[in-house]
């Protein structure tokens, strides 16, 4: 009956669809949280609104992630991977086709929000069900591929969407995603199995409430603290009052006997290792997706086609190789893929500190790609390794803490790295007053060589990285499963 049960399993899951249902929604996801960034100066004349207000499409979806995230760690346990799915994936339609014709400012921000909650569901899941059907010695080669698919959809966000509005109207940035949505909810309808584990658990309110404080009170107060100073009111009450909530969230979990975030992930050194080395790759990555474009158009008065279009070399060449650093890091374990991968975003970062107003272009393009190589090695392997280092019934606490992490990462990333740039930029030009392009270039230059002594950091944490050893219940596991084959097979016999 095993034996049956065994085969009908192997039979469902069949790896290559699920994975194309499960990375085309998140590609989709992640495209449009950088795709709306390069029309957000036409969107504000459009909808009559100003660049402070209009600034919150982007905003909105990264706080929207970091409030869902932590609680999509619970709703995984309770409800089947199908029903996750699904209901990610009709948000993603839902919220684009809302975007799509939206006729206000209010209800493009409501959209963007729906579209937020669907990728919020879809990038936890995705890592769940990769570690659930990939055995451990190819989960490297898979997180690779998704790791492809998390730097291609912010890295070709920009590039594609300024096709689109040198050749269409806005609308078309969402519409344009509309048929990969249905085909990733086709192949799901068809292909992908339940294979998360179902429990009955029960959803805390007060966690819930004081997460979304906790995570939403941070997240916007670094998001507005570049713009009304990290001395406002507003801004320290809205951190503090998140942190209080964080705190006391953090509390109630330890005394839970079903939390909803199993804290107990963090008793493993190798899961805190990977969890540092995430916020700062996050962290750097995602403020250099905004901060880099900016010099290029500011110090450099490069157009902003263009600048995608210089970015794109390095973008595509880490999609193509992808694959292959997931499968070195199945071959020669984290640490070999791993340290050479942070020395290179080391080096980018060290290059980009050096670039002022009269910086070669084919400098910046070699740059980006050296940079990129490097980020491609460190983040989807520092992931793997993350949650490997984690016994099975942690695999869903352990994806929300790390995807929250990273989200949290990237929205206090921008938010303090453009602030710096800009109180940088003050200071130059109060001394040099009309020399605009030279006071971009001084400011990109001090948050590069912020960028650079975290890189660094993170060389010196990936020299206490190693493969997790074989947790005991993973050792009992194979000896049950070598007893069960001897026994089928001595009944064969009989």
């Amino acid at each position: 009956m095993n034996q049956q049960m065994n085969t009908t399993l192997n039979q469902q899951i069949k790896t290559g669809p699920i994975m194309a249902a499960l990375l085309v929604a998140g590609f989709v996801g992640l495209f449009s949280e950088t795709a709306l960034n390069i029309a957000l100066g036409q969107l504000s004349q459009i909808f009559q609104v100003n660049p402070t207000t209009i600034q919150w499409l982007a905003t909105g979806y990264f706080l929207t992630l970091g409030i869902l995230v932590p609680v999509t760690g619970i709703l995984m346990q309770k409800f089947t991977t199908r029903q996750m799915f699904m209901t990610s994936v009709s948000l993603s339609i839902i919220g684009t086709i809302i975007a799509a014709t939206a006729p206000s400012f209010s209800l493009l921000l409501v959209a963007r929000i729906i579209q937020a909650a669907g990728l919020a569901i879809a990038l936890p899941l995705t890592q769940n069900v990769i570690f659930t059907i990939f055995p451990p010695n190819k989960r490297g080669g898979a997180m690779g591929i998704m790791g492809l698919v998390m730097l291609a959809g912010p890295a070709l966000g920009p590039t594609l969407a300024g096709l689109i509005l040198d050749t269409l109207s806005w609308h078309w940035i969402f519409w344009f995603t509309i048929p990969f949505l249905l085909f990733s909810f086709l192949f799901g309808l068809v292909y992908l199995p339940n294979v998360n584990e179902i429990r009955k658990v029960s959803i805390d309110v007060i966690s819930v409430i004081l997460s979304t404080i906790g995570f939403g009170g941070i997240v916007y107060g670094v998001s507005v603290g570049g713009e009304h100073g990290w001395t406002n009111t507003t801004v320290l009450t809205s951190i503090i009052i998140g942190a209080a909530a964080l705190i006391i969230f953090a509390i109630r979990q330890t005394k839970m006997e079903t939390p909803m975030l199993n804290l107990k992930a963090f008793n493993y050194p190798l899961f805190v290792l990977g969890v540092i080395m995430s916020f700062i790759t996050f962290f750097n990555m995602l403020s250099m997706l905004v901060i880099l474009p900016m010099y290029m158009q500011m110090a450099l008065l490069i157009a902003a086609f263009t600048t995608g279009l210089m970015l794109l070399p390095g973008s595509l060449l880490n999609c193509i190789l992808a694959p292959t650093i997931g499968h070195l890091f199945d071959k020669y374990g984290p640490k070999a893929v791993i340290t050479p991968g942070t020395i290179l975003v080391a080096i980018g970062y060290g290059l980009y500190s050096q670039f002022g107003t009269d910086t070669a272009l084919w400098m910046i393009v070699v740059t980006h790609i050296v940079m990129m190589l490097g980020i491609g090695a460190v983040l989807a392997s520092v992931q793997t390794n993350t949650l490997n280092s984690l016994p099975k019934r942690y695999y869903p606490d352990g994806i929300a803490l790390t995807q929250t992490v990273q989200q949290v990462a990237g929205a206090v990333g921008i938010a303090v790295m453009v602030s710096i740039l800009s109180a940088k930029e003050t200071g130059y030009l109060a001394a040099n007053p009309n020399e605009h392009a030279q006071a971009a270039a001084s400011g990109s230059s001090f948050v590069f060589t912020i960028s650079l002594i975290l890189a660094v950091v993170n060389v010196v944490l990936s020299l206490f990285i190693k493969s997790p050893s074989p947790s005991p219940s993973s050792s009992t596991i194979k000896v049950k499963t070598k007893s069960a084959m001897k026994t089928t097979e001595s009944i064969n016999r009989v």
